[in-house]
């Protein structure tokens, strides 16, 4: 499975009378990489914006497991997208050294977090500026 950017994902859903059943696996089988961390927020305001940063080396899937919210990303080179999340099957794949947003929380959102990496925080970049220095730093011809 081989991901190049920011992109939706759909999960699998199973399920019967009983209910549904959404299986995430990682290693390239759902998830495009070994999940090491996994947290989830609720409780946040809708006016509220999380996230705010980007990750020198951390990858994500970020799935709404209940409600609804919206991820903004950035590549620091003139990109951007808006990915609604409204359900509990889809999630959205953030690579490393993309800027994120998340916003507009229902009441009742559940976003969960899968993360590739364990919590480091000198690899988080807390500054838009200080990101887009990163991200042409890296990729000079930009």
């Amino acid at each position: 499975m081989q991901f190049h950017g920011p992109q939706m994902l759909e999960f699998q859903e199973k399920g019967d009378e009983r209910g549904h059943l959404i299986v995430c696996e990682g290693e390239g089988q759902d998830i495009p990489f070994d999940i090491k961390r996994i947290f989830y927020i609720y409780g946040t305001a809708s006016g509220v914006i999380r996230g705010q940063h980007a990750n020198r080396e951390t990858e994500f899937v970020i799935i709404n497991v209940a409600g609804t919210s919206k991820i903004r990303v950035r590549d620091g080179k003139g990109n951007e997208a808006v990915f609604t999340l409204n359900r509990p099957r889809t999630g959205v794949y953030i690579p490393r050294m993309i800027w994120k947003d998340m916003y507009d929380f229902s009441e009742d959102s559940v976003m969960l977090c899968l993360a590739s990496e364990h919590y480091k925080p000198d690899e988080y970049i807390r500054n838009y500026e200080d990101f887009l220095k990163a991200v042409q730093e890296e990729n000079p011809e930009v």
